[in-house]
């Protein structure tokens, strides 16, 4: 391992100028861990009932503050795919390097540890700038965390590397560099561990958080959260095994009964590689169910509220202002799961650079090629959309007929995947000009 570290060590030392964008993406993703890491435990370290000019007094007692720290640790899901992402992009531009380790004699299961170590200084780097970040915040407002504080704080800035070099041989796993300097992917026999790599991840993050929102409460009192993060993981994990698994049914129906070239290009794609859909779309589904759920709850607290009349203003202010931030924090979420949709797409691209240059050189148009580009998101994202909405509105019931008895559900969340799915495509859509670049003729040059 340490030979592989010092190699890796020295790849990324001399890296070209091409290759500044994965390490600022990856750098970036990292950053944005430590941050959230930072002000989980920032919050955490807070001990009784103090007084913070902060979101109407959002930061006061402990059971609010239990709930933005669960809020900052869900934020690290998203953050760990997006590093995935971020892994994959550059094994992709790095086959020639992976080649010629190959041809020195280093094992397949060597060059991916390579690979993926060359991510550890970038993420290095992030978590030192996200350090840098808090310690500049905390300055400004006067506020001194404990030493235990600190003493977590060296700890996640030092396990962030670890983690995102753990993540990217999770993503690495089944990329194989021959010594002629093919990359591809190798499938598994038998099913997709998609869903495992996903429980792993977030399985821990999530037992963490409700473990914070049930903290001292009661057996029924913890009983509806328990079934809130039961059916928002179920729902989520659902969503990702749909987007495989009808990724694979319309490749291989539209491969045999298309007529339209984009059609069959991207019908091409899904079949030879379905779990790609999954992979890609893993956050940004969990975040839909989410979504919906929430603003499904926020419709409901809000008419309760409202409804009441017994609260002052202020009161008021108090309820709306944790509520909105609950809302910015899934927002982000949203806003880092499109980013990692966007770079999975360019990187699926990255990786057939060679089949698309040889088809715009056999004459295909470039706007099918942009058409196939954009159905591939399109086509396996629909049926797993549809899904998670099926899970939010069932959160969103259930808390209504526990809540509010009598109430007539809101339809408003049910605008949540329309706007997710729309801009998920305007994500897709991003890749697009990168396409013109991979598609070139002047790439068959690397064939």
């Amino acid at each position: 391992m340490r030979a592989d570290a010092r190699i890796a060590w020295n790849l990324a030392r001399g890296s070209d100028r091409r290759e500044w964008w994965r390490i600022a993406l990856t750098a970036v993703g990292a950053l944005l861990a430590t941050v959230f890491a930072l002000a989980a435990i920032t919050v955490a370290s807070v001990r009784g009932q103090v007084s913070i000019p902060f979101g109407q007094g959002l930061l006061n007692q402990p059971g609010e503050r239990s709930g933005v720290v669960v809020a900052l640790l869900l934020l690290l899901i998203p953050v760990l795919g997006l590093l995935g992402q971020c892994a994959r992009i550059g094994a992709v531009h790095r086959d020639r390097r992976m080649a010629g380790l190959r041809l020195a004699g280093a094992s397949p299961a060597q060059v991916r540890r390579i690979s993926a170590l060359e991510s550890a200084p970038a993420c290095l780097a992030g978590s030192a700038g996200g350090l840098g970040a808090v310690a500049v915040a905390l300055a400004v407002q006067g506020h001194t965390p404990p030493a235990t504080a600190w003493v977590a704080f060296v700890v996640v800035v030092l396990g962030v590397p670890v983690a995102g070099a753990l993540v990217s041989v999770l993503a690495l796993r089944r990329v194989v560099a021959s010594p002629l300097g093919e990359v591809r992917r190798v499938r598994p026999e038998r099913g997709s561990r998609t869903l495992l790599v996903l429980s792993v991840a977030a399985l821990p993050i999530a037992v963490g958080a409700y473990a914070l929102v049930v903290r001292g409460s009661s057996p029924a009192a913890a009983s509806f959260p328990m079934l809130v993060f039961g059916l928002v993981f179920l729902t989520g994990a659902g969503a990702v095994w749909t987007a495989g698994a009808s990724a694979a049914h319309i490749g291989r129906r539209l491969a045999e009964s298309a007529k339209s070239p984009a059609v069959m290009i991207a019908a091409g794609r899904l079949r030879d590689d379905p779990w790609a859909a999954a992979r890609t779309h893993a956050t940004l589904l969990l975040v839909t169910v989410v979504g919906m759920a929430f603003v499904g709850v926020r419709e409901v607290v809000l008419a309760d509220l409202r409804g009441k009349g017994i609260h002052t203003p202020e009161g008021i202010a108090f309820y709306t202002t944790g509520i909105d931030l609950t809302g910015a924090a899934i927002l982000v979420a949203l806003a880092i799961s499109l980013f990692g949709l966007a770079v999975g797409t360019a990187e699926s691209l990255a990786s057939r650079r060679r089949g698309l240059a040889a088809q715009t050189a056999a004459g295909v148009p470039h706007t099918v090629l942009a058409r196939a580009t954009l159905l591939e998101t399109a086509l396996p994202l629909a049926p797993a959309v549809l899904l998670a909405t099926i899970g939010g509105m069932a959160v969103h019931l259930a808390y209504t007929a526990v809540a509010a008895p009598g109430t007539v559900p809101s339809v408003l969340p049910l605008l949540v995947p329309v706007a997710v799915y729309a801009a998920s495509l305007l994500a897709a859509a991003t890749s697009l000009p990168l396409l013109r670049r991979m598609a070139h003729p002047a790439e068959l040059r690397f064939a």
